[in-house]
């Protein structure tokens, strides 16, 4: 078992800064953005890459897995899964497939269904394992059944669910998020931690009370942390587990600082380290 921390939140730091920063946490290592907009974008990743895996290596730390915008099995991604797959990294979270209009979700799981078997194929032949990511609201997947649909009739060795306790409570939150875990024990390869609260919104026309999500420290959220990693202990997961710090902006509890977000990060783990004795 292995916690690292996602590095979105400290995209503001260097690489060599954000792993002194996880090092003096006690964290085993980084996920690291490797998506337009992230710590390395796409088309630099042959150059960069090599760097930043040496550089965590200079800080006792490893890269334990790459956080992509992959979606399809084009250039793009071949040439990710290729450098990554040189460099020792086995694992990358895929991208996202947005769902579309009211009445067409059998068909767009097809679709989905058709691109995921194609990037399989392409991390089976880097050796690279590609993982979906539940994410809750208008994604596909967005909730643990759905993903079991997706890839139900793949192998384990080709592709891998990276589940998350936020989502899979907000999609879920009676025993949603269980079952999902059931279905998917022998696909699971990386857990996303983090939790959510619902913050009262406005009221719409008709006078109907709204509710908002916002990430809120691990302690304090909906997500029965605590039974989530019994269940994954229980299906024997020992893998990694990434920390999301999404501590910035509307949608945290408050909107804190690169400093606030490490901070927090130091408070989360030390919450999470608990659960297992």
């Amino acid at each position: 078992m292995k916690i690292v921390a996602f590095t979105k939140s400290f995209q503001d730091q260097s690489i060599a800064e954000v792993c002194r920063m996880f090092r003096g946490m006690g964290l085993a290592g980084l996920d690291l953005t490797v998506r337009p907009g992230g710590h390395i974008e796409p088309q630099k990743v042959e150059k960069e890459l090599p760097a930043a895996v040496e550089t965590a290596r200079e800080q006792d730390l490893e890269i334990a897995f790459l956080t992509t915008a992959i979606t399809d099995a084009d250039a793009a991604a071949e040439k990710i899964m290729a450098t990554a797959a040189g460099l020792g990294i086995k694992k990358l979270k895929l991208g996202y497939y947005p769902y579309q209009p009211l009445g067409t979700l059998a068909k767009q799981m097809d679709e989905v269904r058709r691109r995921l078997a194609e990037v399989a194929k392409l991390g089976r032949r880097h050796q690279v394992l590609p993982c979906v990511h539940i994410h809750s609201g208008a994604m596909i997947p967005s909730h643990g059944t759905m993903l079991y649909e997706l890839m139900r009739d793949m192998p384990p060795e080709e592709i891998g669910a990276y589940v998350d306790p936020f989502h899979m409570t907000l999609e879920g939150g009676g025993e949603g998020w269980r079952q999902g875990l059931d279905l998917l024990a022998p696909w699971i390869s990386l857990v996303a931690i983090k939790n959510f609260a619902w913050w009262p919104g406005h009221r719409d026309a008709f006078g109907q009370q709204r509710w908002e999500i916002r990430a809120v420290p691990l302690a304090d959220g909906v997500a029965p942390l605590p039974d989530f990693v019994a269940a994954l202990k229980k299906l024997g997961y020992d893998g990694v587990y990434s920390l999301h710090s999404e501590y910035k902006g509307g949608h945290s509890f408050r909107d804190l600082d690169t400093d606030g977000c490490a901070k927090q990060t130091a408070e989360d783990l030390a919450f999470f380290k608990k659960l297992f004795g």
